[in-house]
């Protein structure tokens, strides 16, 4: 069996966690559902990043000790990933004891075999990115990140040789076209970044202590770069001393999913770190876009914040998985409002698939008492409609093999449209008016519950709990995904899967 090792980055314990930074964990479990159903054997991690001057000040701003502070946000994290039905098999935290004394072997060995060094550093830091800027890099005297001001600083610290790597990187990328993924993304750094050439990287400091000592230095602490990046390796029993079956058995990952504006710590940073440590680069890291609300970037300080469990609470898990999944294509941001949310549910949800499974049951409770086998009175139109149920999963296996998962869920759509617009074609309450066309009504009601098995089992790895609530209705367990001419449906009453929402009366009634 085909190992398949996929990551999500992991979430900054600063703060509860909105639902673009939720997206991540659902799209990778979409993506590790999917895989697990083709027979690999999946290894899902996630998880908390936890150290930091932000951390630190938060804290002290709450009243509490910083680890006091991240064990409360990293449950609230976990809290949000289980409530969004995500199958990960491991939440890592890098205030994890034996992370931390990984993490110091690391820094240690790329010490002592020349790659870090101990110098000066003098720049503007931005606390919010964790990241020193030169004069040149800022954007109007801010932060290029995320536009907010920067402070002077200058203290004593130890540096990476990033420009010792950068040309074995550049020649690695440029010979791996799928390393990085959109390939706008890899352009941006090989241009942007890469050919400009690399400063080398400063990966410790002494202006706060909530991090990982330097155990030869103890006045320095190790940098997020070696601390959190390294978590992809450290929890799956990478030691410098010796590594665990796991670790020899996972690594390199599959897949490290990430958002677009981590990229550059992730497809520079981190493959220079892997490089100096003598592993091989992950298959690879893809960079996915972002969810904007209104159009907009999601900010506090905007007040345009939405939370996935407040989503959850209002339309139910699976419509939620759908909407993030379906609506936010593989390279451009995608955009969240009440509003939109709610015309992407009735359409999708409740009108094309809801409708559909409970259209279909009724009639088969109505005119066969519940039980349907195939008849095979086959007309013209029923080739071209089997050939569509047959070619389906074909075209989703290509679509999530390019990590387009909303190219999949059209698809499936798709199908169920198509199958909707086959019962106003071959008319079934008419053919139930005339005994000499049973035969004919059977297969046409057969036709409609093949599809919508196939496509339940085809959703399973977007709306997992809607899929199968879909196969209990229809009572159907037959795994394939194609048509079959010999099945055998008895199913039980019909219930709504998802109810259409009025949309003006929800918007006023919660002063949306």
């Amino acid at each position: 069996m085909n190992k398949y090792y996929i990551t999500t980055a992991i979430a900054y314990t600063s703060g509860k966690p909105h639902i673009g930074n939720t997206y991540e964990i659902v799209l990778a479990d979409a993506i590790a559902r999917y895989k697990r159903s083709k027979g690999y054997d999946v290894y899902f991690q996630t998880g908390t990043d936890e150290h930091g001057l932000k951390i630190e000040t938060k804290a002290k701003e709450a009243g509490v000790k910083p680890q006091e502070f991240v064990d409360s946000i990293a449950k609230e994290i976990k809290n949000i990933w289980d409530l969004m039905d995500t199958s990960y098999d491991r939440f890592v935290r890098t205030t994890d004891k034996h992370h931390k004394e990984v993490v110091q072997k690391i820094f240690n060995k790329l010490y002592e075999q020349g790659d870090i060094y101990k110098g000066e550093y003098e720049g503007w830091y931005c606390t919010p990115c964790e990241s020193f800027f030169t004069d040149s890099q800022l954007v109007d005297g801010k932060c290029p990140d995320c536009g907010r001001d920067v402070q002077k600083q200058k203290e004593e610290a130890y540096f990476f040789r990033m420009s010792k790597y950068q040309d074995r990187l550049l020649k690695y990328i440029e010979e791996h076209d799928d390393f990085i993924e959109p390939v706008s993304r890899k352009n941006e750094m090989i241009n942007n970044f890469l050919k400009p050439g690399l400063q080398d990287l400063c990966v410790t400091r002494t202006s706060f202590k909530w991090s990982i000592p330097v155990t030869f230095d103890p006045k320095h602490v190790i940098y997020v770069w070696i601390d959190a990046l390294t978590n992809y390796i450290t929890f799956i029993g990478y030691d410098p001393d010796g590594s665990s079956d796991l670790f020899k058995k996972l690594w390199p990952a599959d897949l490290h999913l990430i958002g677009k504006d981590i990229l550059r710590f992730h497809t520079i940073y981190w493959p220079i770190i892997l490089m100096a440590l003598d592993l091989p680069l992950p298959k690879k890291i893809f960079g996915h876009p972002w969810l904007l609300t209104d159009n907009d970037k999601m900010s506090k300080s905007k007040g345009n914040v939405i939370y996935a469990d407040d989503l959850v609470g209002y339309f139910g898990v699976d419509a939620v998985r759908y909407y993030l999944l379906k609506e936010i294509p593989y390279a451009n941001d995608g955009n969240l409002t009440y509003s939109l949310f709610i015309d992407v549910i009735n359409s999708d949800l409740a009108n094309t698939l809801g409708n559909l499974v409970q259209r279909t049951i009724s009639m088969v409770n109505k005119y066969f008492d519940g039980k349907v086998s195939n008849s095979k009175c086959y007309d013209d139109m029923d080739s071209e409609f089997v050939s569509k149920i047959n070619n389906l999963q074909t075209n989703i296996d290509k679509a999530m093999d390019n990590l387009e998962v909303s190219l999949s869920l059209n698809l499936i759509m798709e199908l169920l449209r198509t199958s909707n617009k086959y019962i106003d074609e071959t008319t079934p309450w008419i053919l139930a008016k005339n005994e000499s066309s049973k035969n004919r009504l059977e297969t046409v009601l057969y036709n409609l519950l093949e599809s919508i098995r196939v496509c339940a089992l085809s959703l399973s790895f977007a709306i997992p709990s809607t899929s199968k609530e879909i196969l209990r209705q229809i009572n159907n367990n037959k795994s394939e995904l194609s048509y079959l001419e010999d099945n055998m449906y008895e199913v039980i009453t019909p219930k709504p899967l998802f109810n259409r929402i009025d949309k003006e009366k929800f918007l006023k009634e919660h002063d949306l």
